[in-house]
């Protein structure tokens, strides 16, 4: 069955499925769900033999390649600070920041689809995931500034600012709250601004201008950065871009 590589971006989540090239070395700033639709793929993870699985979950700040093998696939990506992200970190605590193979088996292609969209965790995977606290309110008061659309992306001083925190204080509690620092999360959220602004017809420098990029040179460079590939290679093959 031939891929229609699809985009689904949620208030605090996003779902990318399709056919993609083997990633470099990357991490990200949220973590995500890997899944194979159509056979087993590929993590490697530093100092460790690849391993092959129909899933995996990699955590906020993990480095590691994603090798397809030539399978469709699809990838969850959570804010880290949207309650099934929280709900996940004491799983990844106690299992090193990779979780092998937690997605429960689906015997329909038809019912996994239908999970993806409508982003339903419970019913994909096999883990319990109580209900954690909200993120702390002055890490939340910064992430609302950050996330609003500016030209200018929210430095750190702001952020300390909105947060009524010493700038000291605030990258302390920032990265407890976030599992990230605030400089590695503020380009994840430019990358992903960036994509939210995509249109019908794919333009990577309508879309780094949306993000707050100086130009698209730069957007590339944050872009194969944080998702370990070329934006053209990911946004190009693009066939629907749904906003939910």
């Amino acid at each position: 069955m031939r891929a229609t590589n699809s985009l689904t971006l949620g208030t605090d989540r996003a779902l990318y499925r399709g056919e993609l090239p083997a990633t470099g070395w990357h991490r990200h700033a949220s973590p995500v769900l890997l899944m194979g639709l159509s056979g087993r793929f590929a993590l490697h993870l530093p100092h460790a033999p690849a391993q092959t699985c129909h899933s995996a979950l990699v955590a906020t700040g993990v480095e590691h390649v994603f090798d397809p093998c030539g399978e469709q696939v699809a990838m969850v990506y959570l804010e880290p600070d949207s309650a099934e992200a929280r709900s996940l970190r004491t799983h990844f605590q106690s299992r090193g920041g990779v979780i092998f193979d937690p997605a429960a088996p689906v015997q329909a292609r038809s019912s996994m689809d239908a999970y993806l969209r409508n982003f339903d965790l419970p019913s994909l995977l096999q883990l319990d995931c109580p209900t954690v606290a909200p993120i702390d309110a002055r890490v939340a008061r910064s992430l609302q500034c950050l996330r609003q659309l500016r030209e200018q992306p929210l430095g750190r001083d702001g952020a300390a600012a909105a947060a009524q925190l010493s700038a000291s204080h605030f990258n302390h509690l920032f990265h407890a709250e976030m599992g990230v620092s605030y400089r590695s999360y503020r380009v994840w959220s430019q990358v992903r601004a960036a994509m939210a602004g995509l249109g019908a017809n794919v333009n990577l420098t309508q879309a780094a201008l949306h993000g707050g990029f100086v130009d698209s040179s730069h957007f590339s460079r944050m872009f194969r950065q944080t998702f370990g590939m070329t934006p053209s290679s990911v946004l190009k093959p693009l066939r629907e871009i749904v906003r939910v």
